[in-house]
């Protein structure tokens, strides 16, 4: 098995000249094999059990099934696969939509080969990407939660590296605490602020001013 395996990429769309131009541009990306292409939501599911992708790249507006609720399955039903949306649209509602559904990344159709490529590696870890105004747009529906438990000072300093879009991986490196236990101090953290993903409570530190 190689010491570092390439990272497994479906694409999903229902325009097949822009997946044709994703696989172009993910090419010159030699760390990354597209191993599989879907029109829509529902025929994504398939492929996602069939092929094992590590990350999917999510058109919203599709037929049969619209992205947003392929986003909700797939992380039902194979939670460690990781989804970016990638789509013409930028709507307040879309973004929120997708990103509570649990989708780790946010780009548009006209982002670069070189943006694309960092937004599936960055999903691969376990870590956020936004583009800029999906970002602003939603630190605008992103509300202040009434907290039900306060943090432990270990939790607030776990959600400012969360914040600043790191793994657990990494941020088990830097508070020299096993993976697991990172893991497992991000769901309490999601249970004290009531909300339901680590993209969220990433918003809710920048908004708060935990991060600079």
């Amino acid at each position: 098995m190689p010491m570092n395996p390439k990272v497994r990429v479906l694409l999903v769309d229902d325009h097949g000249v822009v997946r044709q131009g994703m696989k172009l541009y993910l090419a010159a990306d030699s760390s990354i094999e597209v191993v599989g292409e879907a029109n829509n939501g529902q025929e994504a599911l398939t492929q996602v059990e069939k092929l094992e992708p590590n990350v999917v790249i999510m058109d919203l507006l599709m037929p049969v099934m619209d992205g947003i609720s392929a986003i909700r399955e797939i992380k039902k039903r194979f939670p460690e696969v990781e989804i970016v949306a990638v789509t013409s649209v930028l709507e307040d509602k879309k973004v929120v939509d997708a990103v509570q559904a649990g989708a780790m990344g946010y780009l548009l159709k006209d982002t670069d080969a070189a943006a694309l490529s960092e937004a599936i590696h960055a999903a691969s870890r376990g870590e956020v990407r936004l583009h800029p105004e999906a970002a602003k747009r939603l630190m605008r529906e992103v509300r202040t939660p009434e907290m039900r438990e306060s943090l432990t000072p270990r939790e607030t300093e776990i959600l400012k590296l969360l914040a600043q879009g790191h793994s657990n991986k990494h941020i088990a490196r830097e508070t020299k605490v096993e993976e697991r236990t990172v893991k497992a101090h991000v769901s309490s953290i999601l249970a004290k602020l009531g909300l339901s993903s680590r993209t969220q409570a990433a918003l809710f530190a920048l908004k708060e001013g935990l991060v600079g």
